[in-house]
């Protein structure tokens, strides 16, 4: 691995590298959150046949935090990616993103209209915060009643203390993560989490919208993004099938895989799934002999 770092106009954004021998597309990695952290876990694999870079969104691990909450917005979060795709100076490059980062993602190519974007791979997607709502609510209340009553109490009294976090964690256990126990990773990457963006971006949990995003919607405009796409969610997913299902349809050129036995971090609970998928996909989009020497 390499690493180093961004200077932009807002500060420095830490970027990993994981490189091939092989002279392909490279991919660019967008985490989710907001403010959660760049994981390479199992998608630095796909270093066997591209290059493979992360970076981490300011306010977010290794990079700057901004000097006021108020900064972090869709806005400085799509000029800051622009700016980290020129800095590493792709020729073509395939975005993959994760959960915040697939809006991330299809934001910067409704504003930017990037001609040097080969496809993009969209896992566990949020696009739409009214379609996410609705699909949590529906997951909720098909919680055991003490978590329902305890997750919908404290957004009626806005007290998200103790009852409420516990509450959360069942939620979590079921459409975060699956595995049992949370791999080390999983829970150094929620303990690096900074709550001053996710809480400025979406609110107190996954399920419980009170910040910026709270009223974005991408689903009308999907249909002007005429890339190949790849959406992936799992069957257990907050990202739920039928939503997805939705996006797919709402590209131009996408296809659309569910991960069985899985939930929203699906490409670390079925890490060998997840990969055939992606690498078919990669395939597909990626003839050597249509590449640029």
């Amino acid at each position: 691995m390499k690493e180093g770092f961004i200077e932009t106009k807002n500060g420095k954004v830490w970027y990993c590298s994981f490189s091939s021998a092989k002279q392909t597309v490279p991919i660019l990695v967008v985490h989710g959150g907001p403010g959660f952290v760049s994981m390479p876990q199992v998608i630095e694999e796909f270093s066997d046949d591209h290059d493979v870079y992360f970076y981490d969104q300011i306010g977010s691990g290794k990079s700057d935090r901004a000097s006021c909450n108020d900064f972090y917005s869709v806005e400085n979060f799509v000029d800051e990616l622009e700016e980290v795709i020129k800095a590493l100076k792709f020729e073509q490059v395939i975005l993959m993103g994760f959960s915040w980062g697939c809006a991330l993602i299809c934001k910067y190519m409704l504003c930017k209209k990037p001609e040097n974007v080969k496809g993009i791979i969209l896992s566990a997607p949020y696009l739409s915060s009214p379609r996410w709502y609705a699909d949590q609510r529906e997951n909720i209340m098909n919680m055991p009643e003490d978590t329902r009553k305890a997750i919908l109490l404290g957004e009626e009294t806005q007290n998200y203390g103790d009852n409420y976090q516990k509450a959360m964690m069942e939620y979590y256990k079921k459409h975060v993560c699956c595995l049992n126990p949370w791999p080390d990773s999983i829970q150094q990457a929620f303990g690096k989490l900074n709550m001053d963006v996710y809480l400025t971006m979406w609110g107190p949990s996954e399920f419980t919208i009170t910040g910026k995003l709270k009223d974005f919607d991408l689903l009308p405009e999907l249909e002007r993004i005429d890339v190949p796409v790849l959406l992936t969610c799992g069957d257990y997913d907050e990202a739920e099938i039928k939503t997805v299902r939705d996006y797919q349809r709402a590209f131009k050129n996408a296809s659309m895989a569910v991960i069985p036995m899985a939930s929203h971090l699906h490409q670390i609970e079925q890490p060998e799934i997840y990969k055939t998928v992606v690498r078919a996909f990669l395939k597909k989009i990626c003839d050597p002999a249509a590449l640029k020497t």
